[in-house]
C-alpha cells in the first residue's frame, strides 16, 4: 500500500507559471524596440540560453532574470540601454514578489489526502522564493517534510524515499509536470497522479512517458486528487 504521497509547489499547488509568462511578455516588449520579436530564432535563443544556464543559475525566478539580461545584451549586440536593463531586472522582482493564490480546492485535498497518509512537499527553484511561498501558502502544516531540491530527477527523489525508508512502490507523487513530477517516479516504480496546469514551460514538456502509463493518473482538478491518489493505493496494494 501506499505510505507516501508527494506533492509537487509550483502550479500544483499555487499559480506559478502564470507570472513567469507576464514577464516574458514584458521582456518581448522591451526587445521589441531592439529587435523584430516576429523572428521565432528570438524565442529560441531565450529558452537556449535558460535551458544552458539552468546548472549555473538553477530554476526560478533569478536565474530567468540574468538569462533574459544575457539575451538582451547578445541580441541587441550590446545595444540595449541600461535602463532598459534596469527594467528587465524589475521584471525578475515582480515574479518574486508576487502573491501566492493557491488553486481553488487545493487546501482541501492536500488535507483529505493528509488524513490516511504521510504526505511531504517536494519542490524546486531558489531557496529563498520557495520557501516564502510554502510560509505563505498556509499549507506547511499538513506535510510531514517540505523539501526543496535543486532538480527533481530519480535521485532526489530516490533520496527522499531512503529517508524515510520507503521503496518507491510505496510512494506516489502528485504534479502538473510530466517531465519532473512523474516520469522520474514512475522510472524508479512508484506512482504519479498528473494534474495537467493551462500553461507548461516548454523545458517542462519534454519527456518520454507513453500515454498508457498504468502507474499514472490524470486529473483536471484538485478535487480529484484524493480519488485518484484511493485509486493508486488500491492498485499498489493489488501489486
Amino acid at each position: 500500500m501506499l505510505q507516501l504521497i508527494g506533492f509537487d509547489g509550483d502550479d500544483t499547488l499555487w499559480h506559478s507559471e502564470d507570472y513567469y509568462r507576464a514577464a516574458n511578455e514584458a521582456f518581448a516588449a522591451i526587445l521589441g524596440r531592439y529587435v523584430d520579436m516576429g523572428d521565432a530564432a528570438v524565442h529560441a535563443g531565450m529558452l537556449a540560453t535558460e535551458r544552458r544556464n539552468l546548472k549555473l543559475f538553477g530554476y526560478g525566478a533569478k536565474g530567468m532574470t540574468l538569462s533574459m539580461v544575457e539575451t538582451a545584451i547578445a541580441l541587441t549586440e550590446a545595444r540595449i540601454s541600461a535602463a532598459d536593463i534596469h527594467r528587465i531586472i524589475e521584471l525578475g522582482k515582480d515574479v518574486l514578489q508576487h502573491p501566492v493564490e493557491l488553486l481553488p480546492g487545493i487546501a482541501e485535498a492536500v488535507a483529505e489526502v493528509a488524513e490516511r497518509h504521510a504526505v511531504v512537499l517536494i519542490t524546486k527553484g531558489d531557496l529563498f522564493h520557495q520557501e516564502r511561498k510554502v510560509a505563505q501558502s498556509g499549507l506547511a502544516g499538513l506535510f510531514r517534510r517540505i523539501e526543496i531540491v535543486s532538480e527533481k530527477d530519480a535521485d532526489a527523489y530516490r533520496r527522499v524515499l531512503g529517508e524515510f525508508g520507503l521503496a518507491p512502490g510505496q510512494f506516489a507523487m502528485v504534479g502538473n509536470s510530466l517531465r519532473s513530477d512523474i516520469e522520474p517516479v514512475l522510472r524508479l516504480g512508484g506512482w504519479g497522479v498528473h494534474m495537467p496546469y493551462h500553461v507548461t514551460w516548454a523545458h517542462e514538456c519534454e519527456h518520454t512517458l507513453a500515454g498508457d502509463e498504468s502507474r499514472l493518473l490524470t486529473v483536471t482538478a484538485p478535487a480529484e486528487i484524493p480519488a485518484a491518489v484511493a485509486r493508486l493505493d488500491a492498485c499498489a496494494a493489488a501489486a
